[in-house]
């Protein structure tokens, strides 16, 4: 079996400053995800000062991606007109701006405010960063950049986990935010002096080979239903351990808030680890000759299962140490399947139409994130303790990760997408 072809008029070099620009990215992404983790490390002290209920904050955190999916579907098509470094400077700003106000005392209604405006901010983040990527990559070469672009959210905590939990122990969970929005501040100010577009879109857009093709026909692929359904289920337990980890190793576990910062760590670390070496094996595979069904769609899916069958022991796992090892390795190999599902996407769209779809795709699977804190919120909230709520919680997300693994394994095809996405297009009005 042989790898798909790079398409014609796609240069296969890469240009000089692809990498400085996927580390500034790598940094965007380290950003994004310590603004994102704040809330869920701070979570028992927010509950205390505000006297938040578990469902309360389960709103809270779900607040963050109200506007999450239709800023990344606007965006999304923002990005096929202008240049991604524009929006990319405008999206850091708006995320540093949203987190100044709590600095000050702040109520309920004002710190759910300001998660909206954020995720709003951030909802298009990967989508952009990856399409600004693409431009510096040709497709047999974007997996491992991909694989980095993913390592800035685990960065973003690993990194910021111990400093934000420091300011919230021995000054306030008020500065955490303040802080985080000076770092934004200064990541805009780098990428306002370093930040350039990518060469290879202007080679790409001009090929013959690579006509527009309905959004219907691209949505409706099964290529992108399943990158759908597959990354919908693991960011549904990624938004779990962004908002109720650190509250479950506290308030269910027992944990002081100092020990509980530390061990919120650990599924990133873990997680990083996986999604680096999917990359890894990802690029080898590809050019040892397998198709990008085996290795991308096989090799994301896979991890699902076996993560959502790991979580699913977890109720049955005595102490606290092990069960933390549970939760931590089922939740953290949903990662492998970041890594795939934008490259996938990117081989069967055509580039001037990649930003949107890429943008449509994170909209849709990121609503797993507005339901995920608020459904455990409320099974913790009607538990009869605490500690069987997060357990029926964790439970839920097993079954929705396995079942969106498996149905990645049926519906990722992606080697064959492209042709017959084309020779399907040839033989419709062009309405997209």
């Amino acid at each position: 079996m042989t790898a798909q072809a790079t398409p014609k008029g796609t240069s296969t070099g890469t240009p000089k400053g692809a990498w400085t620009i996927t580390f500034l990215l790598f940094l965007f992404m380290l950003v994004n995800f310590a603004d994102k983790i704040v809330v869920g490390l701070a979570g028992g002290p927010i509950m205390d000062e505000l006297k938040l209920s578990p469902e309360q904050f389960g709103f809270l955190g779900s607040s963050f991606f109200f506007l999450f999916s239709i800023s990344a579907i606007v965006v999304g098509f923002i990005v096929n007109r202008i240049d991604t470094r524009w929006v990319l400077l405008a999206m850091a700003v708006i995320w540093s701006v949203a987190q100044f106000p709590m600095v000050g005392t702040v109520g309920f209604a004002t710190l759910v405010i300001c998660r909206i405006i954020l995720g709003a901010g951030e909802g298009p983040a990967f989508a952009v960063a990856a399409h600004a990527i693409y431009k510096w990559f040709p497709d047999e070469k974007r997996t491992l950049p991909t694989a980095i672009l993913s390592q800035g959210s685990a960065f973003g905590v690993i990194l910021a986990v111990p400093a934000l939990n420091w300011i919230i122990v021995n000054h306030s969970w008020h500065y955490a935010f303040g802080a985080l929005g000076i770092v934004g501040l200064m990541w805009a100010a780098a990428w306002l002096v370093m930040g350039k577009e990518g060469p290879l879109v202007h080679t790409v857009t001009t090929a013959a080979t690579d006509p527009r093709v309905p959004y219907l026909q691209l949505l409706t692929s099964r290529t992108f239903i399943g990158c759908v359904a597959a990354t919908f289920g693991a960011y549904w337990a990624l938004s779990l351990g962004l908002t109720w980890f650190t509250p479950f190793i506290v308030k269910g576990l027992g944990f002081s808030q100092t020990d509980a910062g530390w061990i919120s760590v650990l599924p990133w670390v873990f997680g990083a680890a996986i999604v680096l070496l999917t990359g890894w094996i990802s690029q080898v595979m590809l050019t040892r000759g397998y198709t990008t069904r085996g290795a991308r769609g096989v090799l994301g899916s896979v991890p699902l299962i076996v993560g959502g069958l790991i979580l699913a022991v977890l109720p049955y796992v005595n102490g606290a140490g092990w069960q933390i090892a549970f939760l931590v390795v089922g939740s953290g190999l949903c990662g492998s399947i970041y890594v795939v599902c934008p490259p996938m996407l990117g081989e069967f769209t055509p580039v001037q139409q990649r930003g949107a779809v890429i943008a449509i795709y994170g909209a849709i699977y990121t609503l797993a994130g507005m339901i995920a804190p608020f459904v455990m919120g409320a099974v913790i909230q009607n538990a009869a303790v605490p500690l069987d709520g997060y357990m029926s919680g964790f439970t839920i997300n097993a079954v929705i990760m396995a079942a969106s693994g498996l149905l990645g394994l049926l519906l990722l095809w992606p080697n064959t997408e492209r042709k017959r996405l084309m020779a399907q297009a040839a033989t419709q009005p062009k309405f997209a």
